[in-house]
């Protein structure tokens, strides 16, 4: 059973088709890297999957289950989207990051505001509260921000606010963790730091989409790479066939203008 599954994906901004019939399956553990030029479609289908754009065609699936279905007006209601969003987790080019709260606020606030739902809430919310607390400590530990989680985002840096909002993102538990060129708006010396926290994701059979332009990163990290062009896949398969040895000539015309950078 694939864990995620997208099916004819389209969709258009007014007359600019940006995605055009985009499918693909991903398993459990399974690390995908989408790579393409700004412009390809890239953000906009992570923003699909994540229910920040409406697809106008298609269907999303996980774990079987149909979460849209463009000819289904029962997975389009304000109710079902926000449901179904619980299922990716998406850590953006820009951190995001809550500027009133602590590392360790931004991390718990989602489910904190989730956790108000609960019909148990009211009679344990001392008890909920805490296990909320002492998961985002886990969480911040394990992306190597334990001694900062009682700052503000403006006493970190750039790769640590990054680590916040990937420890944010997984705090919720999502099937599906995605990242929208996650190192883009960091210095280069800050990049590694980043990189490495979502390879120890990725060795710990994390599911991940990663939209990036670190071409040695995708290598040794993903076990799927897909190449975007003009809103459609023109190639996918292992690292070392895409990014090595590809067979299309779009892709060859890619990689050597990034190469050439």
């Amino acid at each position: 059973m694939a864990t995620l599954e997208v099916k004819n994906i389209s969709k258009s901004f007014k007359e600019t088709k940006v995605l055009k019939d985009i499918s693909f399956s991903m398993e459990k553990g399974e690390v995908v890297a989408i790579i393409g030029s700004s412009g390809s479609g890239k953000t906009t289908l992570l923003r699909c999957l994540n229910f920040l754009e409406t697809p106008d065609n298609g269907q999303i699936l996980v774990n079987d289950e149909v979460l849209y279905d463009a000819e289904d007006s029962a997975t389009k209601s304000e109710a079902e989207i926000r449901r179904n969003r619980l299922h990716f987790g998406l850590v953006f080019q820009s951190f995001n990051l809550f500027p009133q709260y602590t590392a360790k606020g931004n991390v718990m606030l989602a489910e904190q505001l989730l956790a108000k739902n609960r019909p148990d809430y009211k009679k344990r919310k001392k008890e909920i509260l805490t296990e909320i607390e002492e998961k985002a400590i886990r969480i911040l530990s394990k992306v190597g921000l334990q001694d900062k989680m009682n700052n503000y985002p403006h006493q970190l840096s750039g790769g640590q606010q990054q680590r916040v909002a990937i420890a944010r993102a997984l705090a919720l538990n999502p099937d599906i963790l995605c990242f929208d060129e996650p190192t883009s708006a960091l210095d280069p010396e800050l990049t590694g730091e980043v990189l490495r926290v979502i390879k120890s994701l990725a060795d710990q059979d994390t599911t991940m989409v990663i939209v990036t332009h670190e071409m040695d990163f995708a290598k040794d990290v993903a076990d799927r790479v897909l190449f975007m062009d003009g809103g459609v896949i023109v190639e996918q398969g292992p690292p070392e066939e895409v990014l090595l040895n590809p067979k299309e000539e779009r892709t060859k015309q890619f990689l050597s203008r990034v190469q050439s950078i």
